[in-house]
């Protein structure tokens, strides 16, 4: 662990998820940003953040694939906190470019199709949306699959070279879902229909029961390891 990321760990020991963030935005004006991309954990997080005015800026990655329900949640929480939530886009040329070579739907042929699509979508929005900032804030938990078992709820991000929290990370999903409903969040409805993980529209579907937390995504490819390059670098290099 890096030595940033170990004063973050002292900086947020014992601390519950809303003093944490009080702590970091205070101790890092201005360069404390969460990723958000509508699901129960981010919505929770959201909330935190909102409702308790704190000074970190909540952003998500437009893909130009997500779900109508996303839609609907991403505009109903901003009526219902009165914040913004900025969007990052990919860059048009890039998705032209892999549209017109490959159609579509190419993610479906190879994993390495995927990634590349995920590469343009989001990974490359990512990389606009962390630059010069100090701490990233994602709705990473433990449970969530048995690679992100291996993580911990404060890491250091090398190639984005900041540090990474996870305030929900030791939260069950119960725990999620009893916070949404104590304050009333606003939440993806595919949430009841089966979808536990949403993202892309073409690369997500409901799971059944005993399935794996992220079996919904890219369910053509292997299970052991599925990771859009958000995260994944992490994992690989702890």
């Amino acid at each position: 662990m890096s030595t940033q990321a170990e004063n973050i760990k002292q900086l947020t020991a014992g601390l519950d998820p809303i003093a944490a963030l009080t702590k970091l935005a205070d101790e890092f004006p201005g360069q404390v940003v969460f990723s958000s991309s509508f699901g129960w954990e981010d919505q929770a997080i959201t909330h935190m953040i909102f409702a308790n005015n704190l000074p970190i800026k909540v952003f998500t990655l437009e893909t130009g694939r997500i779900f109508p329900e996303t839609y609907y949640v991403w505009n109903r929480t901003m009526e219902i906190y009165g914040k913004t939530i900025f969007a990052y886009y990919p860059q048009h040329e890039a998705v032209e470019k892999m549209l017109n070579e490959k159609g579509p739907s190419s993610f479906y042929e190879s994993v390495e199709n995927r990634k590349e699509c995920c590469g343009i979508r989001k990974v490359e929005p990512l990389n606009r949306a962390l630059a010069g900032n100090k701490v990233w804030i994602t709705g990473i938990r433990a449970e969530q699959s048995v690679n992100r078992h291996d993580m911990h709820n404060v890491e250091w991000d090398e190639p984005h070279n900041l540090v990474k929290f996870h305030p929900v990370f030791d939260w069950t999903l119960a725990d999620v879902k009893a916070y949404i409903k104590q304050y009333n969040i606003p939440y993806n409805t595919l949430h009841d229909r089966g979808f536990p993980s949403i993202g892309c529209q073409p690369c997500t579907r409901a799971i059944q029961e005993g399935e794996d937390f992220r079996a919904g995504r890219w369910w053509w490819e292997d299970q052991s390891k599925k990771e859009c390059g958000l995260h994944e670098l992490i994992i690989d290099n702890k």
